[in-house]
């Protein structure tokens, strides 16, 4: 029986990795999504049935789950050089002219698109994944293996066997765009539901699929990082008495054996051939489902390569060409402007739509009014947009000759002079302030401006403060404009009936948003000092509030001083508060609030684990721990009126080094004279 189950595990592996060698090498899928999920779940069930049979390069692997608790720095065996650049075709033939002066005359040239990820180097033995490192300063990198196994066009085990026994094969790692999107469109949709506005649901998107592929790289969870479905093209093979004469030949092997290499690469034997590569690939690079900023141009044969040679930082033989961002001109038809949750105005361009990096842009934000000064910026102009791989297109300057010279529009005509940026809230009409030092305007009519108390209410439910799941955005705006519910606390008053005036609303739905108002009532403190929404406290403030001054009525009464004891608060913010509990009207809603039973101050078991012990000191966790992990090792720390941070400075009072502590951090901790406790000297320390 066991023998027909290790079979069977084979079978299915052996299956699953020609799906995926078709899928991500040959571009060519044989069967669906859905029945390539279901082949992998039958292999993981078998596996977690018979994990005796559960090997380390199996197709399961891919899905992650092992936890790292430090990357460790591994030094290349051959340095990984970063190129030259060259912007435009007199370098490019600058760069050829110089290889003819060395002496070469025939010689050929292989083009490949320059892939806007994270370099990384893949070491096989016997044709298994042994190793994966990022580049790092190029001398050292980070041994990041446990996640890239989880990219599933990186064969764990190479086709064939005519490969060396030892070699290493250098590329980038990315996140498809397609991915990219479907990540932010979710975070969109979180922080929507959550009361964010969208200035402040940009900033905390992913900015740009580089730095999503090096962060999810860096997760110490691989399950994390399979999550977010990075792919890799490779393009370099390096190794001791190779059995190839040129680059070309290297990689048209290197797709033999199962290792994915870009179809667009091309060879010529002239730079003219090089140059109409370029223009090719100019605009088409951006019907693409990866970022591309460039072409990278090798000489192909080794033997070429050898006579070149190398400076002291990147190689004679190569050389990259970086395009220009993305940029087209349009008209800037009208600029309206946005209100946030918390009262933060944003305004937006409006333009005629215009193709751009592959898709249609109809709006870029203008971010604020110094922004639309420093531009001078006006309805009607031609305006420049660029689009270099950030999320929301950015208006970079104004074209003046249209202006001057008039281009033609009646819209310019009628809008030629300065814009003036609005001074009254297009919601509520409120009288906008913008307090010194601050770069956004803000609405004060937080409450009575529509989108600021829809906003709030929305930020109320969401799932890190009250967590009323299902009350949404769409719900809240329909009871809001049925007059059922005009603050936080009026929440806690809906009844059945009201519910059922509501379009859509079932009784099914009625009673489960009810439960869920009720269950509300039991959320703790801390985070129901975050939902209230006090502006400048956020989730870590609001924990910081609640433990250090036990119940809301002793943060009413604190005054400025005493709130400046707190860690993480300043002026500004302490101010703000202040001016909350001094409105009657924010009195009214915390009382309303208590008398519906929410959790103004902290229970007794939080109570019991509390205290001021570490008052005023600064830690940095790092390591694996016994009895803590390091979440609640965190928590503790801030119970007990400590604060955490990232990483260590001349400020840092205390590490707590667990096992595995990164070496980087222990350096830095000696050379600064931090002193580094255990997890039993730390325990001690709250006795």
């Amino acid at each position: 029986m066991s023998e027909l189950i290790q079979q069977k595990i084979e079978e299915l592996s052996k299956k699953i990795e020609e799906h995926n060698y078709n899928y991500y090498v040959l571009s060519n899928p044989t069967i669906s999504d859905f029945e390539f999920d279901k082949l992998l779940e039958e292999l993981i069930k078998l596996e977690k049935e018979h994990p005796e049979f559960l090997k380390t390069d199996s197709p399961s692997q891919r899905v992650g789950g092992q936890v790292t608790k430090e990357f460790k720095t591994v030094k290349h065996k051959y340095p990984m050089l970063s190129l030259g650049n060259t912007y435009n075709e007199e370098e490019l033939r600058d760069f050829d002219e110089r290889i003819r002066k060395s002496g070469l005359t025939h010689y050929e040239y292989v083009c490949e698109l320059k892939y806007d990820g994270v370099s990384i180097s893949l070491t096989y033995i016997n044709g298994k994944l042994s190793q994966a490192v990022t580049r790092g300063d190029g001398e050292k990198g980070d041994d990041v293996t446990t996640n890239v196994k989880t990219i599933s066009s990186i064969p764990l085990t190479l086709r064939g066997d005519n490969f060396p026994k030892e070699f290493e094969i250098r590329g980038e790692i990315f996140m498809p765009k397609k991915e990219f999107l479907r990540i932010n469109e979710n975070i969109h949709k979180q922080l929507m539901e959550e009361g964010y506005g969208e200035e402040e649901i940009y900033e905390k998107q992913l900015k740009n699929p580089r730095n999503a592929t090096s962060g999810t790289l860096k997760q110490l969870d691989s399950k994390a990082v399979a999550q977010r479905k990075l792919d890799c093209y490779l393009y370099s093979v390096l190794g001791e008495d190779l059995p190839f004469a040129s680059h070309f030949e290297s990689l048209e092997t290197a797709k033999k054996w199962g290792l994915k290499v870009s179809g667009d690469m091309e060879k010529f034997s002239s730079l003219e051939g090089v140059i109409g590569y370029l223009k090719k690939w100019d605009k088409k690079r951006h019907t693409l489902n990866v970022e591309t900023d460039g072409v990278v141009i090798k000489v192909n044969a080794y033997e070429h390569q050898r006579f070149l040679g190398f400076t002291a930082k990147s190689p004679r033989w190569a050389i990259a060409y970086k395009y220009k961002a993305a940029q087209v001109s349009t008209i800037l038809e009208d600029i309206s402007y946005q209100v946030g949750r918390t009262g933060a105005i944003t305004p937006v361009a409006n333009l005629k739509p215009v193709l751009l990096a592959g898709t249609t842009v109809k709006r870029a934000s203008l971010h604020n009014a110094d922004i639309i000064e420093k531009l001078d910026v006006r309805i009607g102009d031609t305006v420049f947009v660029e689009k270099g791989g950030e999320i929301i297109p950015k208006i970079i300057g104004v074209d003046l000759t249209k202006r001057n010279s008039g281009n033609g529009s009646t819209l310019f005509e009628e809008n030629a002079h300065q814009t003036k940026y609005i001074t009254h809230c297009p919601e509520c009409g409120t009288e906008l302030i913008r307090a010194e030092g601050e770069a956004n305007h803000y609405c004060p009519n937080e409450l009575g401006c529509p989108p600021q108390v829809k906003g709030k209410m929305e930020h109320f439910v969401s799932r890190k403060a009250m967590d009323i799941d299902s009350l949404g955005s769409e719900t809240i705006a329909q009871l809001y404009d049925a007059g059922l519910i005009k603050t936080i606390a009026d929440i806690y008053d809906l009844k059945k009936e009201d519910l059922l005036k509501i379009e859509r609303m079932a009784e099914k739905s009625a009673n489960n948003l009810l439960e869920g108002i009720e269950a509300s009532e039991k959320v703790p403190f801390e985070r129901v000092m975050f939902a209230i929404g006090i502006r400048h406290i956020g989730e870590t403030t609001a924990k910081k509030l609640a433990f250090y001054f036990k119940n809301i009525d002793a943060i009413k009464n604190a005054s400025v001083e005493q709130l400046l004891e707190v860690g993480d608060i300043g002026e500004k913010t302490a101010n703000t508060i202040i001016a909350y509990f001094a409105d009657n009207r924010c009195i009214e809603i915390i009382e309303r609030l208590k008398g519906a039973g929410l959790q103004f101050e902290l229970s007794e078991q939080q109570l019991v684990n509390s205290s001021d012990k570490l008052k005023d000191l600064t830690f940095v966790v790092s390591g694996v721990f016994t009895r803590f992990n390091r979440d609640d090792l965190k928590k503790t720390i801030e119970q007990n009126g400590g604060k955490n941070v990232g990483s260590i400075s001349g400020k840092t009072s205390y590490v707590v080094a667990g096992e595995n502590m990164g070496p980087e951090k222990l350096k830095k901790a000696e050379k600064l004279g931090v002193k580094i406790i255990s997890e039993n000297d730390f325990i001690k320390m709250l006795e």
